[in-house]
């Protein structure tokens, strides 16, 4: 586990909310127009707006949570989706619970 490049990843508030937000995209997103449900996460776009980040930020930010395997990318066309990694998240959890 990474649980040092976990920890700085989550150090940044725009991070943790975008986790927070993904955990219940249903509450946290417009549908979707293609694709009429959240299987395969939430369209960047959607993370971008929500943020009020620009699109290099917002891509920046996905791009590092993904680098710590706390996000699953799914592409469809020329659109990426980002849904949480729940296994990741849950064993990050325990370390913390263990160790500290």
């Amino acid at each position: 586990m990474k649980i040092i490049e976990i920890s700085k990843v989550l150090s940044n508030k725009t991070r943790v909310d975008i986790l927070k937000w993904l955990k219940d995209p249903e509450a946290n997103f417009p549908p979707h127009q293609d694709i009429d449900h959240f299987d395969d996460g939430v369209c960047v776009g959607f993370i971008q707006d929500k943020t009020g980040l620009s699109q290099s930020t917002t891509s920046t930010y996905l791009h590092a949570m993904q680098n710590a395997d706390l996000v699953i990318p799914t592409r469809h066309g020329k659109w990426t989706y980002y849904k949480r990694n729940e296994p990741v998240i849950q064993a990050y959890i325990e370390l913390l619970k263990r160790e500290i």
